[in-house]
């Protein structure tokens, strides 16, 4: 397990995750941009409880979406073209995370707490960060937000609070990643809500090897500003 100490440890490789706690990896160090940045390209993000130490996760298998198996229903495609929303990028990115972080149905806690949403905020700031967002009426509806690296984009957190809202946002993500040639997002443990949009699972081994692939770079590649993508 990493030490949290001042000196500065790499993280251990992934084939000593455990299986139950399953991709548990180790346990300690920060949240600085530093290690943040090492630990996505390794297919590693941190997921802890308020107050506890940092716990680094890297489940096997691992749930993903490739852009061009995004699937939409009949009736959110009715719902895409409508025109009483509208999808901004990065406009409100704290305003995203502390919605994500509110707690869910039959939850009393979240994981998203200060120190995580600092640690983002931070990568937001250096361009790495990201929010998708809907609007209706001039309101935040839903949205979500991730880490973008090379050609790989890491959801983390989505939230909703009108029918359909985050799944506008992360449909108009789809679509403009696969316009950018973007090779994959990172969904990390399964859902039936992902799963309903095509995402699905894979092995360790095949995420860490498409990640060293379709990351080269841990420098911002462009501007996210796509507005309103067409939906067909």
């Amino acid at each position: 397990m990493m030490a949290s100490d001042k000196t500065y440890d790499s993280f251990p490789p992934l084939e000593n995750a455990l299986s139950e706690p399953n991709g548990l990896l180790a346990a300690g160090g920060d949240l600085s941009p530093r290690r943040l940045l090492e630990a996505y390209r390794k297919g590693i993000f941190p997921w802890f409880n308020k107050d506890e130490p940092i716990l680094w996760w890297s489940p096997d298998p691992r749930m993903v979406l490739f852009p061009s198996e995004l699937k939409i229903s009949r009736s959110l495609r009715k719902t895409l073209k409508k025109d009483h929303y509208r999808i901004h990028t990065d406009r409100s990115f704290d305003q995203v995370m502390h919605a994500c972080a509110s707690p869910r149905k039959e939850q009393t806690g979240t994981w998203i707490h200060p120190e995580m949403i600092a640690a983002y905020v931070d990568l937001h700031e250096m361009g790495l960060a990201h929010s998708i967002e809907t609007w209706v009426d001039g309101s935040l509806v839903g949205g979500l937000y991730g880490v973008s690296l090379g050609k790989v984009f890491f959801g983390e957190s989505m939230f909703s609070s009108v029918t359909d809202a985050s799944k506008l946002a992360f449909v108009h993500l789809v679509q403009q990643l696969q316009a950018w040639g973007f090779g994959l997002i990172d969904c990390q443990v399964k859902s039936d809500h992902l799963a309903s949009l095509g995402a699905r699972e894979i092995s360790r081994m095949e995420f860490s090897q498409r990640l060293d692939l379709l990351i080269s770079s841990l420098e911002p590649s462009k501007k996210w500003d796509f507005g309103r993508t067409r939906i067909e």
